[in-house]
């Protein structure tokens, strides 16, 4: 018989001294810089999010200029979803391009996707609304520019479903005191 290697393990259990403290287990460098990476993956999304809300409210003059702004009047729906669409899709985003109800839904989506993912807290509604304001996003201009199916918008909405399945709001965020709010208890689907 061969004899086979077993792998080292990783005590996951707190464990008890001679003085019956409980000893918390210990967080390997690794699961460290994960923790830290996808907190850094989590800001950087929360940040395109609100960017994207305030240079379209605001017209900063990035990609939206002043007099377009919302506060100036301008529709944040109208340029994009008016001339840039393309595909199959195309006729249905062209019908409600600079509608009332279409700017204020892809506005506040825009704040609450990004305010979420900034703080920390949310991140399963979070991901899951910002999924799917990307994933009809890249159905706004298929095919895709640079490949027969995947970009970046895509590739985005995996991401957030990474951070909402490892709890990435509580490295640098506010995600540990959010899940232990009464309500975050009761409704496990707010965390």
């Amino acid at each position: 018989m061969t004899a086979i290697a077993e792998r080292p393990t990783i005590n996951r259990t707190p464990t008890r001294t001679a003085r019956t403290q409980v000893t918390p287990p210990t967080e390997t460098t690794r699961a460290k810089a994960t923790r830290y990476v996808l907190a850094g993956l989590r800001l950087a999304l929360g940040w395109t999010f609100l960017w994207a809300f305030l240079d379209k409210m605001f017209g900063l003059g990035h990609e939206t200029a002043s007099a377009k702004a919302w506060i100036n009047g301008g529709s944040p729906t109208e340029g994009f979803l008016g001339h840039a669409v393309s595909g199959p899709f195309a006729d249905v985003y062209r019908s409600f391009a600079g509608a009332a109800w279409a700017d204020w839904l892809f506005m506040t989506g825009l704040a609450a996707i990004g305010t979420a993912l900034i703080l920390g807290v949310g991140l399963r509604i979070a991901a899951g609304a910002g999924a799917l304001l990307l994933v009809m996003m890249w159905t706004a201009v298929l095919p895709p520019e640079n490949n027969p199916f995947m970009d970046d918008h895509l590739i985005y909405a995996g991401v957030l479903a990474v951070l909402a399945l490892t709890a990435a709001g509580d490295t640098l965020g506010l995600g540990r005191f959010w899940a232990r709010l009464g309500l975050v208890r009761r409704l496990p689907f707010l965390r």
